[in-house]
């Protein structure tokens, strides 16, 4: 395997939207190693080079808070890589990725999670409950998907597709958390709110009270105010925290942008 410090900068050699995306997503990666998300290297985060049906992925073998720009691996939907690379990719990431790529063209980034509260949550029957400000972001626009094993069968894409929907937050049974935007930043931010629902969930479950739900008027009018966002495609707000996030990065963990 090539050793990162021998890859080379590829900011010269792809367009610079496709290096944008290489650099945002990279930096997406160092991120979730930093809030203690990752997995080993076992979950992912996809992003689609805009104006192509190719997306970035995670170098399979790498850690997180070792990924740059110029390790990410190119893809197209069948999962053939598009341009060289000494890396291979997560097969089960492909399946699901490329699942969520394939028919929501609204979606620059897809991000998936395995992390203990996450998990935790999403064996739960119920699922999401209303007892956080952050679960009403999640509820408004949440989906679920049964677990079928490790995601291998590619059969299995069809049912994840028609799952998800419209939303933008996944609940993976026994599994994980996903989250879909239409940005990276964006994506990030969602996938802190669900997580945060999750961990709140499981201490407030922890504690052994009987626990307060949101009135159901207060839910609904959450579920409207993600309608309007989705109507005026004005986001989640990732853009305003992304700045921040990133001089975080620069300041503990600098070379994604490579």
């Amino acid at each position: 395997m090539t050793a990162l410090h021998a890859l080379p900068s590829l900011e010269t050699q792809v367009s610079p939207a496709e290096w944008q995306a290489r650099v945002d997503l990279a930096a997406c990666y160092r991120l979730v190693a930093l809030h203690g998300w990752d997995d080993l290297i076992f979950t992912h985060i996809s992003a689609k080079i805009p104006e192509t049906d190719h997306f970035l992925i995670n170098p399979y073998g790498l850690m997180f808070h070792e990924i740059t720009a110029s390790s990410l691996v190119k893809v197209d939907l069948a999962g053939n890589k598009v341009t060289d690379s000494p890396y291979e990719i997560n097969p089960a990431g492909y399946t699901i990725h490329s699942a969520v790529h394939e028919v929501r063209h609204d979606v620059a980034c897809v991000m998936h999670t395995h992390t203990a509260a996450g998990v935790a949550v999403s064996a739960q029957r119920q699922g999401v409950l209303p007892i956080s400000q952050q679960s009403l972001f999640v509820l408004a626009s949440l989906s679920t998907h049964g677990y079928e094993g490790v995601a291998l069968n590619h059969d299995e894409k069809a049912r994840l597709q028609a799952d998800l929907g419209e939303t933008a937050f996944m609940l993976l049974h026994n599994h994980g958390l996903l989250t879909c935007g239409s940005s990276i930043a964006d994506t990030f931010l969602m996938m802190f709110i669900f997580q945060r629902a999750c961990e709140i969930q499981v201490m407030a479950q922890a504690g052994g009270s009987e626990l307060i739900a949101i009135p159901e008027q207060i839910l609904a009018g959450a579920k409207a105010m993600a309608a309007g966002v989705t109507r005026t495609r004005s986001g989640m707000g990732g853009a305003l925290a992304w700045p921040g996030l990133l001089r975080k990065l620069d300041a503990q963990s600098p070379g994604y942008a490579q």
